[in-house]
């Protein structure tokens, strides 16, 4: 499976962990099973898979987002658009306006943006690759089996 893509359940797992971070790995075994009917075993496997993909990581038995929801969702938009329209955030736009108009607060606020993302690009350095930068996190063991606590 693509980095940025989870599957139904993964996501769920995923906001589990985002709203309750950082999390005890024996409250989320807790907490999986509650809200997800999931066993002990089930819980652990899908932490060491997400752990892998470089979004968490399991330190003493702690579990942490190594990258945020906020950041997670704009990894998928980009990995959309990529995919969908080869890279063109103005082609994506131009689709989605044909389909839906946009109000005038909203092509204001798509201004200021652009004009902030433009002020930024030179000062700002390239967003670094999710499992590079797990694996370059001191102290993280993304994909160990979490502690009891």
């Amino acid at each position: 499976m693509e980095p940025h893509k989870l599957g139904e359940m993964e996501q769920k797992f995923a906001e589990l962990i985002w709203q309750n971070e950082p999390v005890g790995s024996g409250r989320l075994v807790e907490l999986c099973a509650a809200e997800l009917g999931w066993k002990k075993s089930t819980t652990y496997t899908m932490l060491k898979r997400l752990c892998a993909r470089g979004l968490f990581a399991n330190e003493g038995g702690r579990v942490r987002a190594l990258v945020s929801r906020e950041e997670f969702a704009g990894l998928q938009s980009e990995q959309f658009v990529a995919e969908a329209f080869g890279g063109s955030l103005p082609q994506f736009l131009a689709a989605f306006t044909r389909r839906r108009r946009l109000s005038g607060a909203e092509i204001e606020e798509l201004r200021r943006l652009i004009e902030s993302a433009g002020a930024e690009q030179s000062a700002a350095p390239a967003a670094p690759d999710t499992a590079a930068a797990a694996q370059n996190t001191p102290g993280a063991a993304p994909c160990a089996p979490p502690k009891e606590g």
